[in-house]
């Protein structure tokens, strides 16, 4: 406890953590010799890391503290680092000793994500192996810790929050969907980031340039860098979209989706939980952004207004993609009006999505107007579009779901999450079907022509391998 004290002060707390660890090897205190295997190595200057300082407490045990968001020492939930230079069985435990949240997803079963170089899948550590705790050595604050082995000594380890979904990761995806000329999907470049990171809006529609009204839907995520959920749930909605599925083909002849895959670039590039670079929590400031300080926001909110203010365009929908380090499933959060009526047609959505989605949650679904929230994408639009427009923040834990039938919690997966992006796209057929503005015919029409090349194909190929089969004996 005397040492654990002594090496805080003498580190200056953490005010002194403003950047991450640099292949730091750690060593024994006064060890003096040449470097050995089982000096373990900590490298966060890796893209999406977060790692800002390693304290030795013993061969086995070591405690690691969180950078702060960059401009903001408020927030300290998201890490991403790797270890290397280890020895075969080396047994640790690994202590997060900084959290700026109390409440957390690891008082119920939730456990940090670990792959290696010959692994390269992310997968949970096992949640008997994770410890969340008050900690009197760390003036009582919450402490996680969770013990690990190393198995092989070339193997370049990583440890993260959650799965990472990184600005580079991001731009090989949209590369990829470039590649496929899709004649429905364009690409418009709003702005540039501080740090002169490109943000892009994604138009997904089939020929509505000459229809008389455009119906929109607007979908955003990662104003929150470190919510990285929210563009595996981005990706999948995008994906639907994209595909030949009937439900897609009919959306894209109905509708038109404008999707900004990452809000907040530099957060996500820096590896922060909340802010921008300049440490602004970029969803407080809908209200009131700047071109040099909130760049990013202020590009997205003008191309709203502008949308808004053409009387050819219905901006129906708003949605915002985050994910919840202290719930559960999918959920929805919509704002409170004063006309009952608009209110009932709100919660429409979310109960379509429920019927679409097991992992989602209507029972955790709620309408409110917190003053606190007064500068978020759904508040500020929710009071700027008129009322046949709905704005929703849609949630998604960063942990895990129950479902009806479940008795204990269904760790997400990346696929997961993706999985709930293509049926929040689904559900938009729902909606235009219940509202009589998409003909069930068209649908069908779709369905039938999908199945009849379905048929004649795999006609086609009995044939061929009839004749083949006939042509080897």
């Amino acid at each position: 406890h005397a040492h654990r004290s002594q090496l805080y002060n003498e580190m200056g707390g953490e005010d002194a953590l403003v950047g991450n660890v640099n292949k730091l090897m750690v060593t024994p205190p006064g060890y003096t010799g040449p470097p050995k295997k089982g000096h373990i190595v900590f490298d966060a200057c890796i893209e999406s890391g977060n790692l800002g300082r390693v304290d030795y407490i013993s061969e086995f045990e070591f405690d690691l503290f969180i950078r702060p968001d960059t401009c903001n020492p408020r927030f300290r939930v998201w890490f991403n680092f790797t270890v290397e230079n280890v020895r075969e069985t080396q047994r640790v435990i690994f202590n997060i000793v900084n959290f700026s949240k109390t409440k957390s997803l690891y008082r119920d079963g939730m456990s940090p994500v670990v792959k290696s170089t010959s692994r390269p899948k992310w997968q949970r550590l096992p949640a008997k192996n994770v410890y969340y705790y008050r900690c009197p050595d760390h003036r009582r604050n919450y402490v996680m810790s969770f013990a690990f082995c190393f198995d092989r000594e070339d193997d370049v380890y990583q440890f993260s929050y959650c799965y990472p979904y990184t600005y580079s990761r991001l731009q090989h995806y949209l590369a990829s969907l470039e590649r496929r000329n899709l004649d429905y999907l364009q690409r418009e470049q709003l702005g540039l980031s501080v740090v002169s990171y490109c943000m892009f809006a994604h138009c997904v529609t089939a020929h509505l340039c000459c229809v008389s009204e455009k119906r929109v839907v607007f979908l955003t995520a990662r104003v929150h860098p470190g919510e990285s959920p929210a563009s595996f749930i981005c990706q999948g909605f995008i994906d639907f979209l994209v595909s030949q599925h009937p439900i897609a083909q009919v959306l894209r002849d109905h509708v038109i989706f404008k999707i900004v895959p990452m809000l907040n670039p530099d957060g996500v590039y820096l590896g922060n939980y909340r802010c921008s670079l300049m440490g602004f929590d970029l969803n407080r400031h809908w209200q009131d952004p700047t071109p040099w300080a909130h760049p990013t926001l202020h590009a997205v909110k003008q191309l709203i207004v502008q949308m808004n203010q053409d009387p050819k365009v219905s901006l129906e929908f708003y949605i915002d993609v985050h994910a919840h380090s202290t719930m559960m499933n999918g959920f929805m959060y919509g704002n409170v009006f004063e006309e009952e009526e608009r209110g009932q047609r709100q919660a429409v959505f979310p109960r379509l999505l429920c019927q679409n989605a097991p992992d989602f949650s209507l029972s955790s679904t709620s309408f409110n107007r917190d003053v606190v929230k007064a500068g978020t994408g759904r508040r500020f639009l929710g009071g700027l579009l008129d009322d046949t427009s709905y704005c929703y923040t849609l949630e998604v834990s960063f942990y895990s779901y129950m479902t009806a039938g479940s008795t204990s919690p269904v760790p997400y997966t990346e696929d997961g999450y993706m999985k709930l992006g293509r049926n929040v796209a689904r559900t938009f057929l729902d909606y235009y079907k219940l509202n009589n503005l998409i003909d069930e015919s068209k649908l069908t029409g779709h369905i039938n022509r999908c199945n009849y090349i379905f048929h004649h194909l795999t006609a086609m190929s009995l044939i061929l391998g009839l004749f083949l089969f006939s042509i080897s004996l």
